[in-house]
């Protein structure tokens, strides 16, 4: 006997493609996580991204800040390392900071 099929309401078909789009995370980890078919994520978030409802980008972004946070903190790290050479060059009490 055939299976039924599923039937998904408004409003978690948004929530799901808004997890997709907001949080970065691959299609397929939502699906598995939500407990739905890969593909039928794949079509609501397509269908979103054409309808304008949905950021096409956004995940490219999101991950184009992370890079920025450590290149950031990478940077910050090493000018942390470089003044407290300095203090200790010039005699100064080094800071707990």
């Amino acid at each position: 006997m055939a299976e039924k099929r599923r039937k998904f309401d408004p409003e978690f078909r948004e929530g799901a493609v808004r997890i997709v789009t907001e949080t970065g995370k691959t299609i397929a980890a939502v699906a598995e996580d939500l407990g739905i078919n890969e593909t039928t994520l794949a079509s609501w978030v397509s269908r979103a991204r054409r309808a304008g409802t949905a950021p096409v980008g956004e995940s490219d972004e999101l991950e184009r800040l992370r890079r920025e946070n450590a290149q950031l903190k990478r940077d910050n790290k090493e000018l942390v390392m470089e003044r407290d050479v300095l203090k200790r060059c010039m005699g100064a009490p080094r800071s707990s900071v």
